[in-house]
């Protein structure tokens, strides 16, 4: 596969991750399908096509990944928090996360993975998280969506591998993208000054945001990225930023009481 000649979509490239990969991508000569809700957000540069692409809507991504020749290299970036706790969190609230970060994800494969299958040929790329591997309070539905990413990764690995289709995860720790701002949608009852959880919330939230707003920068995602697609020996995933790499390693290594403990340490739980 000749790097000027291929062909990438991206998911949720209006902002974050996406953006940054975009745009670095296209710097790079390969052809970008910028997918976002909001098309008009994407960059307008040489190499990049935008392309209006609601993953929630079955038929729109039928119809926009058609649109598309050939596809080469999918990656799945589109995604959100929910922050709240499981005895308040709604059940409109409870599947619009799994909608988007799973389901979503899974709408997208479906539609590309023929493209890929008859060339016989391709690489589909998943942002998951360092919270894919990792469960933290409040964030249980956010957790839950990105250990599912990651079980999809390890299935897709076997599914396709016979048609030449590597499938790789990126679980990043916490970047300075706008993710605290506008990808984070919070349980208003947990964060309800009279709530049972206020001790919990005004402990850990902050720290979250904080870690956030100071964390890595998105273009470390974007140089990963492209590590994958000229590495055809690059591993099933991989962890970029500061907190994951330090929690997975201390995950594998100890023992499932003696993580949490650690957890609760740092985080003051």
């Amino acid at each position: 596969m000749k790097k000027r000649e291929s062909v990438v979509l991206i998911t949720g490239a209006s902002s974050g991750m996406g953006r940054a990969t975009a745009l670095f991508l296209a710097q790079k000569g390969f052809k970008v399908y910028a997918g976002s809700r909001k098309p008009k957000n994407i960059p307008k540069q040489k190499n990049i096509i935008a392309l209006k692409l609601d993953i929630t809507n079955p038929k729109e991504v039928k119809e926009s990944i058609a649109s598309i020749p050939n596809i080469d290299i999918l990656i799945n970036n589109a995604g959100y928090g929910l922050v709240s706790t499981v005895e308040d969190v709604s059940e409109e609230e409870m599947l619009a996360q799994f909608n988007i970060n799973v389901f979503g994800l899974l709408r997208v494969c479906k539609a590309v993975i023929p493209k890929m299958r008859e060339q016989n040929s391709g690489i589909i790329i998943n942002i998951s998280s360092f919270l894919g591997k990792i469960g933290l309070p409040l964030f249980t539905f956010y957790n839950a969506s990105k250990y599912a990413v990651e079980g999809i990764t390890d299935s897709l690995r076997y599914e396709l591998d016979d048609f030449n289709i590597r499938v790789h995860s990126i679980m990043p720790g916490f970047f300075a993208t706008n993710f605290a701002k506008d990808n984070l949608v919070v349980n208003k009852t947990t964060f309800n000054e009279k709530s049972p959880y206020q001790k919990l919330v005004s402990t850990l939230a902050p720290m979250i945001v904080e870690q956030i707003n100071s964390g890595n920068q998105s273009d470390e995602v974007a140089k990963m990225i492209l590590e994958i697609i000229e590495n055809k020996h690059f591993p099933a995933r991989a962890t970029v930023g500061d907190k994951a790499k330090k929690f997975i390693p201390m995950k594998k290594e100890l023992s499932d009481e003696d993580f949490e403990r650690r957890v609760r340490e740092y985080y003051n739980l």
